[in-house]
């Protein structure tokens, strides 16, 4: 294991041209101390859990100390905003210290959000708030728990700095991991300059790094691009079977490799809601919950526009038409993936036809009956097949149960036509069905102890979520759903 100074840099982005990144300095925080961190994500860098302890830790992750080895630096990009193109934004509050090599030989960039302003900052300050790092910090660990491909978060560091948002808050900063930091609108910058020579640079470190398997393909873009929808298409569909609401789906927010990236105006699922809007600035509902897979779709094919002069740089009719053909793989993966994770939720074994109908009559009965989603799947891994009498805790949550009784005949009918056993869909359920996700009302519990100096919350959360299908007794409280008639908590694109 290494001490901080032992941290492998091999910081490959950086070589490339500086037409990809500016080339910047972390502006520190005042008096940084450290909040928390994350002792799986520092496993997984080789640090030495000892590290944590030191004054440096803080210092190193906070702006104040540079590494030695080191090349910081802030990523250009470009981008899709709420379906407008924005020609440059960039890393306006991000700075890529470097990538660090683990003693496994695995290369993982360490980001520090809120590091204060680059060359793309416009007119922001380049500074992150307390607030929004936590629910950072926090989210990347739940999704990484429900194995939703993730960037995840190494720490998170205080300071004195007042930051404006709505109101005066307390600026942080939070190191974000990830095998890469490249996004769809890394691409599309160079596309839109007609830079067809960087666009293939770009594509070509992408391969090199990221997707070394294509590095003999006499297609590598062709075959990039055609595992880019795959993988797209697949972490939409498991967002939706978590109940995850992203919120700022811009094509800048999309990562090549397939992974969430980006926490800002996020929401998990409570009451089931299709139409559900995480995002206060989301005035029209462009990102919201049943529009995810659609938008998914729109943003690839962002990406493949910027893909074609590499499909065919001689002939624009020849590499649309490869680029449509792509894109057409999209919508049979995301339902695949989706009808096999509601097939795993529900406990079915077998494929059937009406499986679809099955799944979309229990989403139309918990709508209409405001039912918790993750509560609902985890007390129906306890459902009785042969005793309906037995059925007290699932009706309970319905407003009306006689809508649960229609369904869950016919969900018992289908449960027998494959002669499933008790037991055995209890135990193959509950590894797909969370008890615990992050709630909104419990990131700003935390939220609202850590601005007071406790981080209690943090601490167990992080432990709950990063084993979210475990029954953590002493964590009861955290599986409930905000109480009822409370009011929905509001975040926006500045959390």
């Amino acid at each position: 294991m290494s001490t901080l100074e032992q941290l492998q840099f091999v910081n490959r982005f950086a070589r490339l041209p500086e037409d990809f990144y500016a080339r910047v300095d972390p502006d520190p925080l005042s008096d940084p101390h450290l909040l928390h961190c994350n002792a799986a994500v520092a496993d997984l860098l080789g640090l030495d859990s000892c590290e944590v302890q030191r004054p440096q830790f803080a210092q190193y992750f906070g702006g104040l100390l540079k590494f030695r080895q080191a090349e910081p630096l802030a990523m250009l990009y470009a981008g899709h905003q709420f379906g407008h193109w924005v020609p440059q934004l960039g890393d306006g509050r991000a700075i890529l210290l470097g990538e660090v090599q683990n003693q496994s030989g695995e290369v993982w960039d360490l980001q520090l959000k809120g590091a204060g302003q680059t060359p793309f900052s416009r007119d922001g300050d380049g500074r992150a708030v307390l607030r929004s790092s936590i629910r950072e910090y926090l989210c990347s660990e739940a999704m990484h728990g429900l194995g939703i491909p993730t960037t995840r978060a190494l720490c998170l560091v205080g300071g004195q700095d007042e930051v404006y948002r709505e109101q005066i808050e307390t600026a942080a900063m939070l190191l974000r991991v990830s095998p890469s930091h490249v996004r769809f609108g890394s691409f599309e910058v160079f596309y839109y300059r007609n830079q067809f020579r960087q666009l293939r640079q770009l594509a070509d470190f992408v391969i090199q790094h990221h997707y070394a398997h294509l590095a003999d393909s006499k297609t590598p873009y062709h075959d990039l691009l055609r595992e880019v929808i795959e993988r797209s298409a697949r972490l939409l569909a498991q967002w939706q079977l978590a109940g995850f609401s992203h919120g700022v789906m811009n094509t800048d927010n999309m990562s090549i490799l397939g992974l969430t990236l980006d926490y800002g105006p996020f929401g998990f699922l409570d009451n089931y809601e299709a139409g559900f809007i995480c995002n206060h600035s989301d005035h029209h509902g462009r990102y919201a919950f049943d529009r995810q897979a659609s938008v998914g779709l729109w943003n690839l094919s962002c990406l493949a526009q910027a893909f074609l002069p590499l499909l065919d740089e001689d002939n624009g009719e020849a590499a649309a038409e490869q680029a449509g053909a792509l894109l057409d793989l999209y919508e049979p993966q995301w339902l695949d993936t989706y009808a096999t994770g509601m097939r795993a939720k529900l406990g079915l074994q077998q494929k059937h036809e009406e499986d679809q109908q099955l799944s979309q009559s229990l989403l139309n009965i918990l709508q209409l009956n405001q039912v918790d989603y993750t509560q609902f799947f985890r007390r129906l891994c306890d459902l009785d097949l042969n005793n309906p009498t037995r059925d007290t805790e699932l009706r309970q949550l319905f407003n009306d149960p006689v809508d649960f009784d229609a369904w869950a005949r016919s969900y018992r009918a289908r449960l027998e036509r494959e002669n499933s056993q008790q037991h055995k869909r209890q135990k193959n359920m509950q590894p797909v069905n969370p008890k615990f996700i992050l709630r909104n009302y419990l990131a700003q519990a935390a939220i609202e102890k850590a601005q007071r100096g406790d981080v209690s919350d943090i601490d167990a959360l992080m432990q709950v979520l990063a084993t979210p299908f475990d029954e953590h007794p002493e964590y009861e409280a955290f599986s409930q759903p905000p109480a009822q008639g409370s009011p929905r908590l509001v975040v926006s694109c500045s959390s």
